[in-house]
């Protein structure tokens, strides 16, 4: 549907019967939770506890309107001072000193609330809201307001009369009020939308969160978004799976075979993972997934695709480090280059969604075809989940849609170190990837060894034979079925009793030409011939 913006900022359509117009309030993502801002002319709660954000919320929505050509009316009931108020938000990035008092006026109305009661308030609006043509008025203190109110009826009265004059005016009006779980508020049924904040601790963490409990006049995203304030104001990340509930339903379709650049491993691939799936590469620690990914990135590089690193755990100087002892001396050169993106998340509290938010958004940014991505590290979205209970719907819409701008990706993911079986952190994960590699280790002959084995690869043919793989200075080779491992599921291979081990074994890849040397350097002893004549032992 097409739009048509305002000189104050708001939005109408063009098509259509809703004439509705609407408040952009570039506050980040807000306007994508409320379907496209704030409906001109309505009256909005927005409550919380001390500290959820309140103040900073209403007076970033304040000075974006008026940058947008909009005038706002700031009026505080027995709160912080204007001037405590504004020093505190003259650090933030939206905070504009030129636009006040002019576009931005800033009022006390506690004096002629607590002289004249709702009446000499109400009088005090509807004047000053007039005399500056305001398009947005904010009241800061609404529980001071309830105070002077009889009852909860001719506290909404009240709200009606206030409701009656901002319509006339054309003016959207946001009502500020603490809130504590379990309070009921009376003025709740009387505007027209609710944005609740929250602010509680998830172990040592601080988590702030907004809901849109109630948005009339349209619709809106619901349930919990966690909120992040910081120099630029609050930014809020909307729920992935909420974000992309409605993915496309198709992707690319003329799709390619991307290798990894190691032949044997390709070879199993049958030329390498198809363009646009998405790989689970499973592993203990020290298994080698790091490498694999990095060697899939240059890979590609090298057959001019770009690729994204995206990863907790290692700085980008060490990756490039940890590539160069490993046959991957080039991969430097292509991360100058920028064909190659290292994006390094520190390891600080991160925030799940806003996470996904920034890995996608930068390859929207990029505007690049057969784009190779590696996650290091699923294990770091893990770690930022408030709710654990969200990471399986949470990948599912990330990996769609990846998979929908034509991205081939690849994650790891760590498995226990010493398990007798295959345990994958998370379960549901095999239903939503095409292909799953798993690499671990393997004990033999009192040595461990690396294996790898594919174990699922939809839409394609493969070889699912378990291999044993080797990382030197020259890089990683990939050898041809390993034998001696009696089970992939329980990573417990080990020489048993019975024929000769030289006879029925293949010797690791690691340990044949020590095996040749040995060979040639041992000769059989010759047998003794017992004397003639000489006496048998008995076997008792």
């Amino acid at each position: 549907m097409a739009k048509s913006e305002d000189s104050d900022g708001s939005t109408r359509s063009d098509e259509g019967k809703s004439p509705a117009k609407r408040l952009i309030t570039n506050v980040p993502r807000l306007d994508f939770i409320t379907k496209g801002g704030l409906i001109q002319g309505s009256s909005y709660a927005i409550i919380g506890p001390p500290g959820s954000g309140k103040t900073v919320l209403a007076n970033q929505i304040a000075f974006q309107h008026v940058k947008n050509g909009g005038k706002a009316l700031y009026v505080t009931l027995l709160s912080e001072s204007h001037g405590r108020m504004l020093e505190n938000l003259s650090e933030m990035t939206f905070y504009d000193a030129s636009v006040i008092p002019d576009r931005l006026q800033y009022l006390s109305g506690y004096r002629d609330l607590e002289r004249d009661g709702l009446k000499g308030l109400l009088e005090l609006l509807r004047k000053n809201a007039q005399a500056h043509g305001t398009t947005l008025l904010i009241i800061d203190g609404m529980d001071a307001a309830k105070e002077f109110a009889r009852s909860d009826l001719s506290f909404k009265r009240f709200l009606q009369d206030l409701q009656t004059f901002s319509s006339i005016l054309g003016c959207t009006t946001l009502l500020l009020a603490p809130h504590h779980e379990g309070e009921i508020h009376p003025e709740n049924t009387a505007v027209d939308g609710i944005f609740e904040l929250s602010l509680w601790l998830h172990g040592p963490r601080a988590v702030r969160e907004l809901i849109a409990i109630k948005f009339r006049g349209g619709p809106s995203l619901l349930g919990r978004h966690e909120v992040e304030i910081s120099n630029q104001g609050m930014v809020i990340h909307p729920r992935t799976e909420v974000q992309f509930a409605h993915p496309a339903a198709e992707g690319r379709e003329d799709r390619i075979r991307m290798s990894f650049g190691i032949p044997r491993l390709d070879e199993a691939l049958r030329g390498g993972l198809l363009s646009g799936s998405t790989t689970l590469l499973l592993g203990a620690p020290g298994t080698g997934k790091t490498l694999l990914g990095l060697h899939f990135l240059l890979q590609g590089a090298r057959e001019g695709q770009p690729g994204v690193y995206f990863g907790f755990f290692e700085t980008p100087p060490r990756l490039i480090e940890k590539a160069e002892g490993t046959g991957m001396g080039d991969l430097k050169k292509y991360v100058d280059e920028g064909l190659i993106e290292i994006q390094w998340q520190p390891p600080l509290e991160h925030n799940l969604d806003s996470l996904a938010e920034k890995l996608l958004e930068r390859i929207e940014e990029r505007k690049v075809d057969r784009l190779r991505l590696f996650i290091d590290g699923v294990s770091g979205f893990r770690s930022a989940a408030v709710y654990p209970d969200r990471m399986g719907r949470f990948f599912s819409a990330l990996t769609h849609q990846l998979r929908m701008m034509d991205v081939t990706t690849l994650y790891s993911d760590e498995t226990p170190l010493f398990s007798p079986g295959v345990d994958m952190p998370q379960p549901e994960a095999a239903s939503t990837v095409e292909n799953v590699i798993l690499v671990r280790y393997v004990e033999l002959r009192s040595q461990l060894y690396r294996l790898l084995s594919i174990m699922k690869m939809r839409e394609s043919a493969y070889d699912s034979a378990i291999r044993e793989f080797s990382i030197s200075e020259e890089g990683i080779q990939v050898a041809e079925t390993f034998e001696s491992a009696e089970s992939i599921l329980t990573g417990h291979a080990r020489m048993t009793g019975g024929p000769s081990p030289s006879a029925s074994v293949k010797a690791p890849l690691g340990a044949r030409k020590k095996q040749g040397r040995k060979a040639s350097a041992k000769k059989k002893p010759a047998t003794k011939k017992a004397p003639t004549g000489a006496p048998r032992r008995r076997r008792s």
